[in-house]
């Protein structure tokens, strides 16, 4: 299976779970690993500005990575796979979690 087919299916699956457990819109936490060197924590603040977005972050033990997580209140699911989409468009080695 490539790559593409798994990632739809991955969003499809996501979008049902959303459905099935929240009242839309609602709170929804994003949580991205990035390596804490580099522009990429401000491009993912970037790209949460002016949504009203809690966005915090932690480093890791070492030092080497870092998490972001964001709390932020989202209209639908396809908005926030749209959201997961983005990210992954514009960050450079992201990990969504």
């Amino acid at each position: 299976m490539d790559n593409s087919k798994k990632t739809n299916e991955f969003y499809d699956k996501l979008k049902t779970q959303l459905y099935d457990t929240a009242l839309w819109p609602s709170e929804y936490l994003y949580k991205f690993i990035v390596v804490s060197k580099g522009p990429s924590i401000n491009h993912i603040e970037a790209l949460f500005d002016n949504l009203g977005a809690v966005i915090s972050t932690k480093v890791s033990k070492n030092g080497k990575y870092t998490s972001v997580s964001i709390n932020v209140r989202m209209k639908n699911p396809e908005a926030v796979i749209a959201k997961y989409k983005e990210v992954a468009e514009n960050v450079e080695g992201v990990i969504s979690l």
